[in-house]
């Protein structure tokens, strides 16, 4: 049977699940818990645990809702979202590890070039070698 609980208190409690399972509470956020229902009931947490057919019902009923479907698609829903940022997440670290690298070696090159231009500079006005003996066609 429903336990030691009165028949009024097991009317609320049903009609308190029919509530919550048609996603039309009035006295809670809707969420098919226990807490919810005994809520919803407005009876207490230890008078709702000693209707322990209404509770196996409650077990019963809220695993084949379809707001328990709809919620264990939104779970695996996230679930996935979660995998993907994961994935994101350390493909991003990959890819800023190897542009940090790449940062790395174009300013060792620009110090290199420049300092292979100064180089060639001064090479160049040292390797100028005045003519002597030119006369000037004027």
């Amino acid at each position: 049977m429903s336990g030691s609980v009165s028949p009024a208190t097991r009317q609320r409690l049903l009609d308190a699940m029919q509530r919550l399972l048609a996603g039309a509470p009035n006295h809670t956020d809707g969420r098919l818990t226990k807490n919810n229902l005994c809520r919803e009931a407005q009876v207490s947490r230890a008078t709702m645990n000693r209707a322990r057919d209404i509770l196996a019902e409650w077990d019963t009923r809220v695993s084949d809702s379809p707001a328990a479907v709809t919620a264990r698609k939104c779970d695996d829903e996230l679930d996935r979202l979660r995998r993907d940022l994961t994935a994101s997440r350390t493909r991003f670290r990959e890819l800023q590890d190897q542009l940090d690298a790449a940062a790395t070696v174009i300013a060792a090159l620009a110090a290199e070039n420049a300092a292979m231009r100064r180089q060639a500079a001064d090479s160049a006005i040292r390797s100028v070698i005045p003519l002597q003996g030119f006369r000037s066609l004027r």
